[in-house]
């Protein structure tokens, strides 16, 4: 189930049935969850600018209420390890409270309380990963002291595929971990082992979450937004306290952080790995699409240009933008834009994009994500570095005589007098900018047909 299928793209197997479903659109929910028995829920809302707490709430109750009315005979919830009789952070709490309102309506669910999860693309793992690669010396506040009991991703695959084996009817809350609990530095210098780094540790009291969050935007793929939360939670130990899990799944032997790290490693050395950190939509916050029935409300730099080629080979140098090929145009000034974005919490230009040929909707590219793409004909950006507003940079191409004509459309939603004073502050360098791009684009296309 998503909310946009088409961003799925090549990400499914050609036997997975996808669905169109919100967890905020109870009709959608209805009609999604139609004949099913067991559903998994692995939702959060710690991307949102809102309270995410009052959001991962009421998804989980609209959930629960239309998996009830649809006879969905089990739920099997992931969430998180934690203490429920200590001093829990928001993000914990909130995720234990998502497995109490799942429950609520009288479907049995199956709980998994996970910690750190280890393997690409898994938020608390690629932090790790960052400040181990690109720190020689490490300043490190309490909460890299703090114990957790990691597990490798495969093994959580394990215990939720366990969960359909369960009788009908039974639920629980299982807690799940790896073979070792570790503190997050004995984590980080047994990655550096495992990677021939060396690497030095330097505590100090000091660093707020405020600051550690910010700190973590620049150095890793982490969001201050995100950072910040992860952080908050990071203050509470993540260690299993009963064997219940052991004992209902005897057959699924968790394995230790060494080998964790190595399996991980190892599995990327043979190829690229499909999961990566910024792929994740819900990083950037909420989803935004362009409509344009009310462009007349928006802001735009629209422009235009004729060249003597067919319409594959007009679009090929747009379907190559970004990433090491860089934007064409003023390329230094997209990076110097892109440094900005990091110190102010945004995604920077460090995500690059997967592919340097070819894109697919849903991915990131720079500091846009791709919202729509149809070869040859139409690339749709959507912005995600910190304007006041909404951005979007569209790309078509469509038969002019015996040329093409390329289409370059820069969209702004503006967020309130500010959000207008922004646009209009910069359009000196939207001209320059843009029209050397879709100059630059335009030569090259000619120049490698």
């Amino acid at each position: 189930m998503a909310r946009t299928p088409e961003s799925l793209g090549t990400h499914t197997a050609d036997t997975t049935e996808i669905v169109q479903g919100d967890v905020f659109d109870r009709a959608s929910l209805a009609a999604a969850l139609q004949g099913v028995e067991s559903a998994y829920y692995m939702i959060h809302s710690m991307g949102s600018k809102e309270e995410f707490e009052a959001k991962d709430r009421e998804a989980a109750e609209n959930f629960a209420a239309e998996a009830h009315a649809a006879g969905v005979k089990r739920i099997v919830y992931l969430g998180g390890l934690g203490d429920s009789s200590a001093s829990l952070s928001r993000h914990l709490r909130s995720r234990h409270e998502v497995g109490r309102v799942l429950g609520e309506t009288g479907v049995p669910v199956v709980e998994f309380r996970a910690s750190i999860v280890i393997g690409s693309g898994s938020l608390s793992f690629e932090m790790i990963r960052a400040l181990t690669e690109r720190l020689p010396v490490m300043i490190t506040p309490r909460w890299v002291r703090v114990r957790a009991q990691p597990i490798l991703v495969s093994d959580v695959v394990e215990y939720l595929l366990a969960a359909l084996d369960l009788p009908q009817g039974e639920g629980g809350v299982y807690e799940v971990g790896g073979a070792d609990a570790c503190s997050y530095g004995e984590l980080m210098k047994e990655y550096a082992r495992q990677r021939g780094l060396r690497r030095f540790f330097l505590s100090v009291p000091f660093l707020t979450p405020r600051l550690s969050s910010l700190w973590l935007g620049l150095v890793t793929p982490v969001y201050a937004r995100v950072g910040r939360k992860l952080i908050n939670s990071i203050r509470n130990p993540t260690i299993v306290t009963n064997t219940r899990a052991r004992e209902r799944f005897p057959d699924i032997e968790p394995a230790s952080v060494s080998a964790s790290i190595a399996r991980v490693l190892h599995k990327e050395q043979e190829s690229v790995a499909e999961t990566r950190w910024c792929d994740a939509v819900s990083s950037a916050g909420d989803v935004a699409k362009i409509d344009r029935s009310r462009l007349g409300t928006r802001l735009m730099d629209s422009r235009s240009r004729v060249v003597s080629v067919d319409a594959a080979r007009a679009f090929a140098p747009i379907r190559r933008i970004g990433g090491k090929r860089g934007w064409y145009f003023a390329t230094w000034l997209w990076r110097l834009r892109g440094f900005v974005d990091l110190l102010v919490g945004g995604p920077g230009m460090r995500r690059g994009r997967r592919d340097p040929e070819h894109v697919r909707v849903g991915e990131p590219l720079d500091f846009w994500r791709v919202e729509a793409y149809e070869p040859d004909h139409r690339l749709l950006l959507r912005a995600e570095m910190k304007v006041p507003g909404r951005a979007w940079l569209e790309f078509t191409v469509e038969p002019d005589g015996t040329g093409t004509r390329i289409h370059q459309t820069a969209v702004f939603d503006p967020r309130g007098v500010f959000g207008r004073l922004y646009w209009y502050g910069i359009s000196p360098l939207h001209w320059l900018v843009f029209a050397g791009m879709l100059r630059r684009i335009a030569k090259r296309a000619e120049s490698e047909a």
